[in-house]
């Protein structure tokens, strides 16, 4: 989002994937090494990333228009020997130590490997070849990246560039201080092969009242003006800036049209009772016939990580088919319980609901 309101202001947005140092792994603030990722799965991320964030600023060939570069372009033909000698003569051990990113890692006596430790270097070299081959002058980040920015502008100081800047945002958290990105059945991902369009758009229709204001300010392109109405809105009114958040966030990330078809949804279902517009699960006629075990299919429809959350969640009540709370774990779903309707509504919680179809 900062990307698209810059662009907004006259900026060329300059989008650097990670397809070289994603090959380290960046070690800011975690407790240990993140898994290293077969190259194969690092290409297939990075396709990924740059299908997603096409949807959100505008590429073309205007003064303005975005342009997406791959840091593998310059990091994957490195000269190990010529690195040290031109860019890691410019970096101070003792100071590297001192980064908040490090010194908490290390106060923990949790190890950081060498090759963690080279990650500082690679991406301080990435801002001075985004100055040299496309002029970047500003790198913006999230807080945890000040560090490695930082290191990025002093060594372009020390090579005689242009003066480069950073600027950095907060991580973004939610109204009780956790790190916003995680919901009932886990990340919020801006792939809708991950997280599904309608879902995505329930996680921000139940953000905290406190979130809304901060949120639509954050995320969306609605007025200041719209959004100091919308913020003020008290009691069950705050429902509707609600629905306004989570379909504005979901045009920027998955279209208009997939916006309009979750509002539909929503409405039909938790207003209306009507359960014909929710996302589709399709399962096949020979599943049906064989029989399919409720456990699995809240396991198999994302709805729960595992057979053993499943279970609780039907032993808690949690579960319900068309409406009806189901308590057994070894219920069985099969032609009969489609009642000779064409889909059966699988709930799990309050919140989460879905049609199951027979292809």
């Amino acid at each position: 989002m900062m990307l698209r309101h810059l662009q907004k202001f006259g900026y060329k947005p300059i989008v650097l994937l990670g397809g070289g140092t994603t090959k380290i792994g960046d070690p800011s603030f975690k407790d240990k090494a993140r898994s290293i990722l077969p190259v194969e799965n690092i290409n297939q991320n990075t396709s990924s990333i740059r299908r997603i964030l096409e949807k959100m600023v505008s590429f073309n060939d205007s003064k303005t228009g975005a342009m997406i570069v791959n840091n593998a372009d310059w990091l994957d033909n490195i000269k190990y020997i010529d690195f040290l000698r031109d860019i890691g003569a410019y970096f101070s051990v003792n100071r590297m130590l001192s980064f908040d990113s490090v010194k908490t890692r290390l106060d923990r006596e949790q190890t950081l490997s060498f090759l963690e430790f080279n990650y500082m270097l690679l991406q301080a070299y990435d801002f001075v070849e985004l100055n040299k081959k496309h002029g970047c002058r500003l790198q913006i980040g999230g807080s945890d990246q000040w560090g490695n920015i930082v290191n990025g502008i002093e060594l372009g100081k020390k090579l005689n560039l242009p003066e480069l800047f950073g600027l950095t945002a907060p991580l973004l958290l939610n109204a009780q201080g956790v790190k916003m990105g995680k919901t009932e059945s886990g990340a919020v991902w801006l792939d809708d092969n991950m997280l599904k369009p309608y879902d995505y758009w329930q996680y921000f229709r139940n953000v905290d009242d406190q979130d809304v204001g901060r949120f639509l300010r954050l995320l969306t392109d609605v007025s200041i003006d719209e959004i100091k109405k919308l913020e003020s809105l008290k009691d069950q009114e705050i429902n509707e800036a609600k629905k306004v958040l989570a379909t504005e966030v979901t045009k920027i990330c998955h279209g208009d049209k997939e916006a309009e078809l979750a509002l539909s949804a929503a409405v039909s279902a938790f207003e209306n009772e009507d359960s014909s517009l929710l996302p589709d699960y399709i399962i096949k006629k020979a599943q049906v016939a064989s029989g399919i075990s409720l456990v699995n299919l809240l396991r198999d429809t994302g709805f729960e990580p595992s057979k053993g959350a499943a279970k609780r969640l039907i032993q808690g009540n949690g579960c319900k088919v068309n409406d009806n709370i189901i308590n057994d774990v070894n219920y069985i779903i099969n032609f009969e319980s489609f009642k000779g309707q064409p889909f059966i509504k699988l709930s799990a919680g309050k919140k989460r609901h879905i049609k199951v179809v027979v292809d």
